[in-house]
Formats: C-alpha cells, structure tokens, sequence
C-alpha cells in the first residue's frame, strides 16, 4: 500500500471534521443519553452545541474549538472524581515583580490568567471540589546539577523559585518561589493539597499523581503556569498515568519572546491531547452545574 493510501482515511475524516458526530447526535438514542449529561455538565453542552452549529473555528485562549476537524470526547465534572490542580501560582511567574514577567507578562495579561486562576480557585473552594497545587521550588543543591536543559539554565541563572533550603522557611515570604498573595487564601484554607515540588516540567518527580488517587481522583481540570512547559507536562503525564484532563487555556499563559510564542505552542497540544480544553467561564458554569 502506498503512502497516500495508507493516510488517505485519516485526511478524509479531517477533512469530514465531526461532520459525522453531529450526523450520528442526531439520532433519537443518542440525543436522550447526550441532553441527560448536558443538564449535569453544561460544558458538554457547549462542544454539543458548537458542533450543530457548522461553523469551524480554531481555539483560543477564550474561545473553544469548534468543528475543527478534531473529535470533542468532552469532559464530564464527576462529583468526588473531579480536581481541580494548578501548577505554579507563584510570583516569580504572576507577579510583575516575579523574574519571569518579562517574558510572561503579555500572555498572562492578554489572557487574564491571574483573575481565571483565581475564578478556579475560588468556585473550587466554595463548592468544596478538591485543589491541588503543584508547586516549582529550587533549593541550594539543585543548582550543583551537572547538565540542564535550556530554560533550566535559564531558571537557575536568574534565579527563579528559589528556597534556602527545603527544611526552611527563612525568606520565602514575598519571594518569588511564594505564591500570588491574592491566592493565598485559597491555598492556605488547610483544605488545599500543596504537593511536594516538581523540579524540570512535570509531576514525574512530585507526589502529585499518589496524592491524586489516595484521594480518589480520577480527573482533572487544570491551569497554571507555564503553559508550554510545566502545564502542558502535568497534562501529558497525567494522561499517561490514566487521568482523564480538561486544560481550561485561559488560566495560563507562556513565554514569548522575540522568536518564539510558548502559548500558541501549547493550544496545539493541549487541543491535540486533552480530552476537552475550555475557557474560565465556561469551565465555572460546568463546575457549578456539576455540584447543584
């Protein structure tokens, strides 16, 4: 078989979209079951919606894909399954002052990261459905490493996250390794999960995912900084380790710089891997539709 032959199907459904979703929606049996998770999960509802409706539209950090040529598996908020976990609300990514805002700033402004973490954690807490925060620290011998990959380099050289030790305290307040202040409420509740940190990008090397299934959690609605990096990481291994994972896009952002756009980057994957990525708003309405 030829090369074009071999791939012709996979171009045809692309090609197709979900044309052949909303075709079979439409029958009788489906609908029935569709409209009874519609009601419990209004996010369901939209990407059901989007696809009736015909046009195509790529995502953005505020708006969901719609009939793009990628299935919609969706997400349904299962009550005492569902978390909520972000990664790194710390200063040095949020905050103006932090050493990362140069790069960040535009992103998180342009997406309004700052506000829409804060919509997740405070609609999580009043509604009781459990946060996890996986945070990012670097203590003294994590600078003696003898190889790092580029932004490592980067992170260590400007010192980003940076702790005195991991038994101490001393200095943490206000730093960069510190979280946003306005998120410390939410964070310090005595509710909310603090994981022990990541190192690189991903939860590989915290306890997050033991945290997660000790507490009984199956799937995951996440945000958080970086986008390209340590967000789009969490999502890959946690896809990896049997999560099923929303990525709300505009409770993150990325770097760009001169020659490169971190979030635009990450939309890519996050469409390609997540089970279904979503705006803040529309992410809250499912959440508190979930826990009526």
């Amino acid at each position: 078989m030829s090369h074009t032959q071999s791939t012709k199907p996979l171009f045809s459904y692309l090609q197709a979209g979900v044309l052949a979703v909303s075709m079979s929606m439409s029958t009788s049996a489906c609908a029935n079951e569709t409209n009874a998770e519609e009601e419990a999960n209004p996010s369901r509802a939209t990407s059901t919606a989007n696809v009736a409706s015909g046009e195509a539209r790529a995502a953005t950090a505020t708006t969901p894909p719609q009939n793009d040529g990628l299935p919609m598996p969706g997400f349904a908020i299962v009550k005492g399954e569902t978390a909520v976990v972000i990664t790194d609300p710390q200063n040095d990514f949020l905050s103006p002052d932090g050493v990362a805002w140069g790069v960040v700033g535009k992103s998180v402004t342009d997406n309004g990261t700052i506000g829409n973490i804060d919509a997740l954690f405070s609609t999580a807490q009043a509604i009781e459905m459990p946060i996890f925060v996986s945070p990012h620290y670097y203590f003294p011998h994590d600078h003696k490493w003898q190889f790092e990959g580029a932004l490592e380099r980067l992170m260590h050289s400007i010192g980003m996250f940076d702790r005195e030790g991991q038994l101490t305290v001393n200095g943490f307040e206000g730093s960069g390794a510190d979280w946003l202040e306005q998120y410390k409420p939410y964070i310090n509740d005595g509710n909310t999960v603090v994981t022990s940190p990541h190192k690189i990008y991903g939860p590989e090397t915290n306890d997050l995912v033991l945290q997660l299934r000790k507490a009984g959690i199956s799937k995951v609605i996440l945000g958080g900084m970086s986008s390209n990096l340590c967000t789009e990481s969490h999502m890959r291994e946690l896809i990896e380790q049997g999560f099923e994972v929303q990525v709300v896009t505009d409770a993150t952002a990325g770097a760009i710089t001169p020659h490169y756009d971190g979030y635009a980057a990450s939309l890519v994957n996050f469409r390609m891997i997540a089970s279904h990525i979503d705006n803040t708003e529309n992410t809250i309405a499912a959440m508190n539709g979930a826990y009526r």
